[in-house]
């Protein structure tokens, strides 16, 4: 899979004083597939989660509270990669096609990553690659 395949769709932000509405996702996008499973996952700053690979799920990444900056890689061991950075602030929904490697950091205190699934979560589908989870810097 190609990284030029992962798209970023601008969100929809609905402005009021008591507190921002932003539209994530309903069942008649285009790119919306079909409906598995929504986890939200928090990360600290200065910490890493990842790498993560689907074989046959696509995934639908946003940030409704703080900022991430993603990282893609078609092979785990090219040094080629795509950097994407969202959140409160740069509202948009990244859609990461099946066969792609992925990781990301937090650029605040915590952020809060909201990932729709294609289908249900499957251990024998996913493929992860520790990362050394010792503090780094911060980009």
């Amino acid at each position: 899979m190609k990284l030029s395949k992962i798209k970023i769709i601008k969100l929809e932000v609905y402005k009021n004083f008591k507190g921002d509405l932003i539209k994530y996702l309903n069942w008649q996008n285009k790119y919306f597939k079909k409906f598995g499973e929504t986890y939200f996952t928090e990360i600290k700053k200065k910490h890493v989660k990842g790498w993560n690979y689907h074989k046959r799920l696509q995934c639908l990444l946003a940030v409704p509270f703080g900022e991430v900056v993603f990282t893609f890689k078609t092979n785990i061991k090219n040094k080629f990669k795509k950097k994407l950075t969202i959140g409160k602030k740069k509202n948009y929904l990244i859609i990461v096609p099946p066969k792609i490697w992925f990781k990301f950091q937090s650029k605040h205190k915590i952020s809060l990553v909201v990932n729709t699934l294609s289908e249900l979560y499957d251990p024998k589908e996913t493929l992860k690659k520790p990362i050394d989870q010792k503090v780094i810097k911060n980009s």
